[in-house]
């Protein structure tokens, strides 16, 4: 079977055929609506068809990294040809994104059984595909605003993965916020390299849409916004743990920095990493001492990522 990938039937994971989405989206362009809806029925399709393959057993004959991968990839490529067939969730998705974009759900090629009169429409499905009551979960699907469609896009939008991918994609909201805040973007960026893998790992709430917490910054008492809560390894005494954890949610990557940099520079426990803001080590062994992380070793790491991040903008900037 064939990977390759026409623009307009592109993997829901490849941020380029996002990033025209988004572009269509702010244009008000009808067919942005139906794009984007075979794109969601298609990460949906992929998430059943893993867990289908998961639920089913397995003889061990073929269960290794390279079968794995190849299953991967092929459950991807299916679940892509399947979205936007009869029958599917396209037409009631598509109705539902082209009425928050302000546009006529006919326009953008649905029938006008599948659009429902205009009426919210609730799936016999788990809640990550149900638009029932969407306002309450997605604010920006409220209204008629083109925008709205693309922060909903955003918040289901793959992140950009790779170091290089990922400094370039976060450098010009880390250089805004280090004029406000004086902290150097490459120690943001290193840092939010470190904590979410350079983009692989970054923390999703229930439903699948993204925290834009790129810091792994908990939700602790104090906190009035949102919140995604997972599963995370902690170090107690040394040893790691995994424990449930909820952390902070943002409506963008900005506020993510934005958020970092006012806890790091008002809460008086960061104050000497604030005062070794000169040295990228002596700011890493600052927040160590501080209590940021748990890790024992975390100083040094983040010091290594904050070099490697320094590194990549170089390389950008030549």
């Amino acid at each position: 079977m064939s990977l390759s990938l026409s623009a307009n039937n592109a993997l829901a994971t490849d941020i380029n055929s996002l990033n025209s989405l988004k572009s269509q989206a702010n244009a008000n362009n009808p067919q942005a609506a139906r794009e984007a809806a075979k794109q969601l029925e298609s990460l949906f399709m992929h998430e059943m068809i893993k867990s289908m393959r998961q639920a089913t057993m397995k003889s061990g004959l073929l269960d290794n990294e390279s079968s794995k991968l190849a299953d991967s990839m092929m459950d991807q490529q299916l679940s892509v040809s399947m979205a936007g067939m009869p029958g599917g969730l396209a037409d009631a998705i598509t109705a539902q994104i082209a009425r928050s974009m302000g546009i006529d759900p006919s326009e953008a090629g649905v029938n006008p059984a599948a659009a429902l009169g205009g009426t919210e429409r609730n799936f016999s499905i788990p809640s990550t595909v149900s638009f029932a009551g969407r306002t309450a979960r997605y604010p920006g699907l409220s209204g008629n605003s083109g925008v709205g469609s693309t922060a909903f896009l955003d918040a289901y939008a793959p992140s950009p993965k790779g170091r290089d991918n990922f400094v370039q994609a976060h450098s010009s909201a880390a250089e805004r916020v280090a004029r406000d805040s004086g902290i150097p973007a490459s120690y943001m960026l290193g840092q939010a390299g470190h904590e979410t893998g350079w983009g692989k790992s970054e923390i999703r709430g229930d439903n699948g849409s993204n925290s834009f917490n790129l810091f792994g910054i908990k939700a602790t008492g104090n906190w009035k916004g949102k919140v995604a809560e997972i599963t995370t390894t902690e170090y107690v005494d040394g040893i790691p743990r995994k424990v449930k954890a909820k952390f902070r949610a943002y409506d963008s990557y900005e506020d993510s920095f934005r958020d970092y940099a006012r806890l790091i520079t008002e809460n008086p426990r960061y104050a000497q990493a604030v005062e070794s803001t000169g040295n990228a080590k002596a700011y890493a062994t600052a927040l160590q001492n501080a209590g940021y992380a748990t890790d024992p070793l975390y100083a040094s790491k983040l010091s290594r990522a904050i070099e490697s991040a320094r590194a990549a903008q170089q390389g950008t900037q030549g």
